[in-house]
């Protein structure tokens, strides 16, 4: 009767053996995502009508309580220097400004925060916005990713907290607690955007993260590749480098200890 009911309702059961381990998981991954300051190199690459190719730097310093993101364009020569400041603070919405080199800095405001990261498939929110930590979290079933079971998290905006999507799904590799698929909603249900981990690393700080994604959003025909080459933790930032008077200037911060 149990292979029965497994073969009929597999998603049914899923649901009842993790209903009470989903707060737990989502609290997890967000803590992961919480890792403090850090700076990472990445290499971004745009395919559809306009290809482009972007090596990246990102500062970051993320916090239960904000989270604060500098992107730095260092090629190509025609764009180096160019960057995006963002800025979240609890369920607020988040805000930020970029800078176009030599001297032009605009500001950008809560509504433009579903607009291109530098005209790529990732929204200005998908950098800052950590969907683990709604108050809606809620295992609805497993599913096979690249010969991987993985259970599915479904999180969803609670009351007071503000966001684009209506819900997001995603796919976790438990036995390292890694997601390797994310779907995100419209409020209607449609599916808007869709992130596949391609690769997993170890990073400085012995956990296993994703290194490389690829990026599928609204727009036909277009996929954005990211490949993260490397991560530093543990590293000192000025609080200027997050602020619209300093977060043009390139540099890679420095450890902790010095």
């Amino acid at each position: 009767m149990k292979t029965l009911l497994r073969l009929i309702f597999p998603a049914l059961l899923a649901v009842s053996a993790h209903a009470d381990s989903a707060s737990d998981l989502a609290a997890k991954l967000g803590a992961i995502q919480q890792n403090g300051a850090s700076v990472v190199r990445l290499k971004m690459e745009v395919q559809g009508a306009g290809k482009s190719t972007l090596q990246l730097q990102i500062k970051q310093r993320r916090s239960s309580s904000s989270t604060e993101v500098v992107y730095q364009v260092l090629w190509p020569k025609d764009r180096a220097g160019e960057s995006v400041l963002l800025r979240k603070t609890g369920d607020q919405s988040a805000t930020g400004a970029i800078f176009i080199p030599p001297n032009t800095v605009r500001t950008l405001d809560s509504s433009q925060m579903k607009d291109s990261l530098l005209g790529s498939d990732l929204t200005y929110d998908d950098v800052v916005e950590n969907f683990f930590l709604w108050k809606e979290q809620a295992v609805v079933g497993t599913e096979v990713v690249n010969r991987v079971s993985c259970d599915i998290l479904e999180s969803k905006p609670g009351r007071g907290q503000r966001s684009n999507y209506g819900s997001v799904r995603t796919w976790v590799d438990r036995r390292r607690d890694v997601p390797l698929r994310v779907e995100k909603y419209s409020s209607s249900g449609k599916l808007v955007r869709r992130i596949e981990t391609t690769r997993v690393v170890t990073n400085d700080n012995k956990q296993a993260v994703p290194a490389n994604l690829t990026v599928t959003g609204p727009r036909q025909g277009s996929v954005t590749e990211l490949n993260g080459s490397s991560i530093k933790h543990d590293v000192s930032f000025s609080d200027r480098e997050f602020a619209p008077t300093g977060f043009m200037e390139v540099s890679a911060g420095r450890s902790a200890g010095n």
